[in-house]
């Protein structure tokens, strides 16, 4: 739903303002747009004179952070990034218009700013009242790279609820799904991180000058920070994954045991019934064999002994390294 909200504001306080227009040449104004219409844009362009540009970037809800220093006034796209659900990232682009004692957001009606910065001017914060207006639009900025914390609270939550998962549980291909969409996540809030802080580090070098750049600063270091965890969460869902692998290659390898214990059981017992099953050999009169049935056991050792062999000429078994390996075993046990 579409909302418009002014905010006058000097040294000696705050005050609401949905109609009207300063009474002071002091005051400063902060108008607040959720979901702008066309007309919305329109009258505020003429009213403010803003660049033409970049109110077609705001039309196309362009989402890429960026700073535009024009003639009468600065443009930003800042990012409102947050979770829908674990496995949905939700980004949505505030826009920014910073004048001579005015300020102008612009952002859709799911992204709310204006009631926790007016909380900062009410309460938290009196200094900004006192300050120019680029003091309120850093502090605008500091709050929105703020709740990207958030963020990697949620993604670090998740990799380790899926590190615990993955040894206490069986593990399934919804699993590592899951995790790889975590790890997309991340990469797509890396990249949004490192555009965030090229944009405030060409502003930081532009308005150097502002007495208010403190303001700033934390911002930038803020999002510094974030930028080395989400590359540090990166490395932790890659060891995760070995992880994961690890205990796949675990339970296959006992489920392979299981078996060859079954088959190592099975194998003589089929043998046993095979030689005695063989027609011509009565098991009631053992004191007459047939010759047949040296034929087919000296044709059993034959096959037996090539198949040996050949296994060995391929280095499957009875290998120089696998001898060198023993070797080392007994000298070292003898030491």
């Amino acid at each position: 739903m579409r909302a418009k909200q002014n905010i006058y504001y000097n040294s000696k306080g705050i005050k609401n303002e949905q109609v009207g227009s300063s009474d002071s040449e002091n005051d400063k104004l902060w108008i607040d747009i959720s979901d702008p219409s066309p007309e919305d844009l329109q009258s505020i362009s003429k009213e403010y004179d803003l660049d033409e540009d970049s109110l077609r970037l705001v039309g196309q809800k362009t989402k890429r952070p960026q700073i535009r220093m024009l003639n009468n006034h600065i443009f930003s796209i800042i990012l409102d990034i947050r979770f829908k659900t674990i496995k949905q990232l939700l980004i949505e682009g505030i826009y920014i218009y910073v004048g001579q004692n005015w300020i102008i957001t612009l952002h859709s009606a799911e992204v709310n700013i204006f009631s926790t910065i007016k909380d900062i001017l009410e309460k938290k914060n009196t200094k900004l009242l006192v300050s120019n207006i680029n003091a309120l639009y850093y502090t605008i900025i500091d709050e929105i790279i703020s709740r990207y914390e958030q963020l990697l609270t949620a993604i670090e939550l998740t990799i380790t609820d899926f590190e615990q998962k993955s040894l206490y549980k069986k593990p399934s291909k919804n699993m590592l799904n899951y995790l790889d969409i975590v790890a997309k996540q991340t990469i797509v809030m890396r990249r949004h991180f490192w555009y965030t802080r090229d944009a405030i580090n060409f502003l930081t070098h532009m308005q150097n000058q502002d007495n208010e750049i403190r303001y700033l600063q934390i911002a930038y270091d803020d999002i510094g920070q974030l930028i080395e965890l989400v590359e540090s969460y990166g490395d932790t869902i890659n060891s995760t994954r070995d992880l994961y692998i690890a205990n796949i290659s675990l339970q296959l390898n006992d489920t392979m045991r299981i078996l060859t214990v079954f088959s190592v059981i099975i194998l003589p017992l089929t043998l046993i019934v095979g030689i005695y099953g063989m027609n011509g050999l009565d098991v009631t009169k053992l004191s007459y064999i047939p010759q047949g049935l040296f034929i087919v056991l000296v044709t059993m050792a034959l096959i037996s002994t090539l198949l040996l062999i050949f296994f060995k000429h391929k280095q499957w078994i009875f290998t120089k390294e696998d001898m060198y390996n023993n070797s080392n075993t007994s000298s070292t046990s003898k030491d």
